[in-house]
């Protein structure tokens, strides 16, 4: 009974872990220090490189050759504690790895005599990491999770009469997934189940910039979904009922679609004001499959077809920003951002930690002939967000007694620095 007993632990393992990777916090919204200063409110502006990712339509705004390239360097401090009820009930639990750094980089360059500009960007719009300690109380809910995703994205705009601009691109797109959860609530002996994969994916985006006038502009942005298929091995041992065994495996991921729309208002040539709502269909998570290139060795016997439910729910992201502009190209500005949650506590993953988030930034900079520079400080804070009645997301989690229940905090501090040369 005991061997039977752990094969149907690894089978709903297998089906199960993938939902463990994914939330609002995997959206790397920040790529330009001067965009992120306004609270991400860029669409309506877009009036650098960086508009390749915020609105393409806005590079025809820019003369000449321009480069602008820029690090995000974050701290995030997520914080689980376990229910009430639970023999660990009182403790704070904390992330191993708190810092990530994210580069990018944007060229632009608009034809003399012509209304037709150019650009390439190179980012990350995906992507993060986390790990939580063996004795959290979920470990066979989840340990360890880490997206990685860079994109490559050319683009073309073109200015039309009455101060329209449109822009689109296409882009190339890759992401690598690891998961790591384990089979046993204690690690006496070794116990795990992992997924690795990664692949390649086209993708698109299109803006459009709309400038009727000195005072106001409105801009609307589009980024297309990306459909990954990542190949890669699952990896698993139960010591000492199951050794070591890696099998090949794929599995397909649909990352979402998003789209913004953002006014700007600039009662004067100091000011410029803009607010922005931002949508991200997160409800493209619903069922993945995890194939295996085979069936597990024996005593298993069961699909190499694992069914992964997710249901997952679209999110808004509303941004508020405003710049005041000085006399030698110098400019300072502040935002807000709210982020809403798009994991259900019923689906509650420990790996995305997802709540609503509210994101504070402030920063300065100087505009000059070959040379600009921004540096924002950003600071994001969810407050407390109780989970209860979540499911058990594997048999290992069912049998040991463990859920993702518990209360969340989260904490981050991050600092942009870029820097753009014009030619």
């Amino acid at each position: 009974m005991k061997k039977h007993f752990r094969v149907w632990q690894l089978v709903v393992a297998l089906g199960l872990t993938p939902t463990l990777a994914f939330g609002n916090g995997l959206r790397l919204a920040s790529q330009d220090g001067f965009a992120s200063a306004r609270g991400e409110a860029f669409v309506a502006t877009a009036d650098n490189p960086s508009a390749i990712y915020y609105n393409p339509a806005g590079i025809t705004q820019i003369a000449g050759t321009s480069l602008r390239s820029g690090l995000y360097s974050i701290y995030l401090d997520p914080t689980f504690q376990p229910p009430n009820t639970e023999p660990n009930a009182g403790q704070t639990y904390g992330i191993g790895k708190h810092f990530d750094f994210i580069p990018q980089i944007f060229l632009t360059h608009t034809f003399e005599n012509s209304p037709i500009s150019a650009g390439l960007g190179i980012y990350a719009p995906f992507g993060g990491s986390i790990s939580w300690p063996a004795d959290t109380g979920f470990r066979t809910v989840a340990t360890k999770g880490t997206t990685t995703y860079l994109r490559v994205n050319p683009v073309v705009a073109i200015q039309l009469p009455g101060g329209l601009s449109l822009g689109a691109g296409l882009s190339a797109n890759y992401a690598r997934m690891d998961l790591e959860q384990g089979l046993e609530p204690l690690t006496l002996l070794e116990n795990y189940f992992r997924f690795t994969g990664d692949g390649w994916a086209v993708g698109g985006n299109a803006g459009l910039l709309w400038k009727p006038c000195e005072y106001f502009s409105f801009g609307a942005t589009f980024r297309s979904q990306t459909a990954f298929t990542l190949n890669g091995e699952t990896a698993f041992a139960d010591q000492p009922y199951i050794s070591d065994t890696t099998l090949p495996a794929k599995a397909d991921f649909e990352f979402p679609w998003d789209i913004a729309f953002g006014i700007s208002l600039r009662p004067s040539p100091k000011w410029n004001l803009e607010f922005d709502a931002d949508y991200t269909d997160w409800s493209s998570f619903g069922v993945v499959t995890i194939h295996q290139g085979s069936t597990p060795p024996f005593p298993l016997n069961q699909s190499k077809d694992l069914p992964v439910k997710l249901n997952w729910q679209g999110s808004w992201m509303y941004e508020l920003g405003a710049t005041r502009y000085f006399n030698d190209g110098w400019h300072v500005s502040a935002g807000y951002v709210f982020n809403e949650n798009s994991v259900p506590n019923a689906y509650y993953s420990p790996l995305a930690a997802d709540m609503d988030r509210h994101f504070f930034s402030i920063g300065t900079g100087r505009t000059g002939k070959t040379l600009d520079f921004d540096v924002t400080y950003q600071f994001g804070y969810g407050p407390a967000h109780a989970v209860s009645g979540s499911q058990p997301s594997s048999t290992p989690a069912f049998f040991a007694n463990q859920t993702a229940d518990g209360t969340y905090h989260f904490i981050s501090h991050a600092v942009l620095v870029t820097v753009g040369l014009h030619f």
